[in-house]
């Protein structure tokens, strides 16, 4: 099979679709079919097993856009089915142009992340759905249904976010539930020490991803500084890390962006990690934490509830309360043997996300569109 994959970030970029294309391009050029990723990026990435190719970023957004879309079309009249985790609108145009199916990966509502990065739109994703932000915003749904209603197929991560997109007007047959998979786990280092590899000392959160407003790090601090003795560090970037370097404490420290192999041995040598969030998916980072056997303390937004089961892996809170998110920190570090609970029941808890079990399932998937 020939399979074009579209990826709007890509490796050194920080991110869920920068850790999902990359691992789903090289297990299916594995399985022995012909893969090539079209992306954009800074510059060159590092060469792979398969063409990558590029849109750099340097042109003006509508440059871009065009760039984008005539190479997704350019190569996709070369593929039996194209691929996409992001650049849908352009993906959509050049996929149906060349006549190949293409099949959408989901991560979020992609109406709701343009309103807000244009600053059309700044409410819940909840009031988006139910016809917030006025013309323009209704515009961005428009076009994101037009865009998904050519989809062969719509792949979502979460129970939570089918639903959303059902009542999108798509098709119920072409909507599946494929989870994200763990990570393809190393042989790690002891925890202690890796521990001392990052300087960790005492009680120590971790959280790893893009630094936007989505993933509400100000609660994070909140929690950190109603506990004393307890420290928070983070592994990203984005464009909202220089205003939450301001506002950190003197106990959260930031490392920068990280390579994925690097992030799941941070959260091995962390005690748990922390996510915040005001709205997610199903986040890649929740899997990798549970995986190497460290609970998650989060907000039971989106899909998160999917993955996290409150007093079972870890400790759930109601979405933007600071104050009960430092309540759940408190009693992950006081509560006699929970720690030890949660961190015994983690890596069972994502057992059924391995990565050839769900890949398998994507590239039945995929050749079920090709076909």
């Amino acid at each position: 099979m020939r399979i074009l994959i579209v990826s709007g970030i890509w490796p050194p970029d920080v991110g869920g679709p920068a850790s999902h294309a990359p691992e789903v391009a090289a297990f299916l050029h594995s399985r022995g079919h012909r893969v090539e990723v079209v992306t954009t990026a800074e510059a060159a990435p590092e060469p792979r097993p398969y063409p990558v190719r590029v849109v750099l970023r340097r042109h003006l957004p509508g440059v871009r856009h065009c760039r984008g879309a005539a190479l997704v079309h350019q190569r996709a009249r070369g593929a039996d089915v194209v691929y996409t985790t992001g650049m849908f609108g352009r993906s959509a145009l050049g996929s149906s142009v060349a006549r190949t199916p293409f099949i959408v990966k989901l991560t979020a509502d992609p109406a709701y992340e343009r309103a807000r990065r244009r600053g059309i739109f700044g409410g819940s994703l909840e009031e988006f759905q139910g016809g917030g932000g006025g013309i323009r915003a209704g515009l961005l749904r428009a076009a994101r249904n037009a865009e998904l209603q050519r989809a062969a197929r719509i792949i979502c991560p979460s129970e939570y976010l089918a639903g959303l997109a059902a009542g999108w007007g798509l098709l119920p047959e072409k909507i599946a539930v494929l989870p994200n998979p763990m990570p393809l786990l190393p042989e790690l280092p002891p925890r202690e020490e890796l521990r001392e590899r990052f300087g960790l000392n005492g009680a120590t959160l971790a959280f790893a991803g893009r630094l936007t407003r989505q993933k509400s790090l100000e609660l994070a601090f909140e929690a950190v500084e109603a506990n004393p003795g307890v420290s928070l560090v983070i592994a990203g970037d984005g464009d909202e890390r220089e205003r939450l370097e301001r506002l950190a404490g003197e106990r959260v420290r930031f490392l920068g962006p990280l390579p994925r192999a690097q992030v799941i041995e941070l959260f091995k040598a962390a005690d748990a990690a922390l996510l915040s969030s005001s709205w997610e998916n199903f986040p890649h980072t929740v899997v990798e934490a549970l995986a190497v056997g460290t609970p998650v303390v989060a907000t039971a937004t989106g899909g998160v509830a999917e993955v996290v089961e409150d007093g079972r892996n870890g400790l759930l809170v109601p979405v933007g309360d600071g104050r009960a998110l430092g309540d759940a920190v408190r009693r992950f570090f006081a509560e006699d043997g929970l720690r030890e609970r949660l961190a015994a029941e983690a890596a069972p808890s994502v057992a059924a996300y391995a990565p050839d079990r769900i890949y398998t399932r994507l590239e039945e998937i995929l050749q079920g569109a090709a076909r």
